[in-house]
């Protein structure tokens, strides 16, 4: 029997979910992974489903996408995210396919209730795909930064770099 891999992020990504869960917003789906980028560097990633019948959404849309990552900054000369943590999201659609992905707009270590109020916000279409962060500002998006960050947010980041360095 093999043990499944522990990444340093699987806690975070739990509490993410629970507070989802506990918020009426059910998670369909969630999983942490270290994914690869461009075939040559490694990053840390999770992405949660909501089940849209949790909140009467179901017919106007079939699925919620909250993604997290973790980039290494390695691979940032080209093109690729600079070094830390991002929250994005991203609608599925009928043929299951996703839009490209849109930032959230919280702290990459977003505390769980932040995540809750940014998943409300893009659930009511106040927060829609395309709004972005761009030089500094919000696109589209005049209601800055959602929440605080997360109470274990320097563990996390300890865990991450230490993670990066093995790799």
């Amino acid at each position: 029997m093999t043990t499944p891999r522990t990444l340093p992020h699987d806690d975070y990504i739990t509490a993410v979910s629970e507070a989802l869960d506990k918020a009426g917003l059910e998670v369909k789906d969630g999983r942490t992974d270290d994914s690869e980028s461009r075939g040559t560097y490694c990053y840390l990633s999770a992405v949660i489903e909501l089940d849209m019948m949790s909140v009467g959404l179901q017919d106007e849309q079939p699925g919620l996408l909250l993604i997290w990552e973790w980039h290494t900054g390695r691979e940032a000369e080209h093109g690729e995210p600079d070094r830390g943590p991002v929250w994005q999201f991203a609608a599925l659609k009928d043929d299951g396919s996703t839009e490209y992905p849109t930032d959230l707009p919280v702290y990459g270590y977003a505390a769980p209730a932040a995540v809750v109020e940014a998943a409300r916000k893009v659930i009511s279409s106040e927060i829609k795909p395309g709004n972005f962060f761009n030089s500094g500002q919000w696109q589209g998006w005049t209601g800055g930064l959602i929440g605080g960050s997360w109470q274990k947010a320097d563990q996390l980041e300890a865990a991450c770099a230490e993670w990066d360095a093995r790799e």
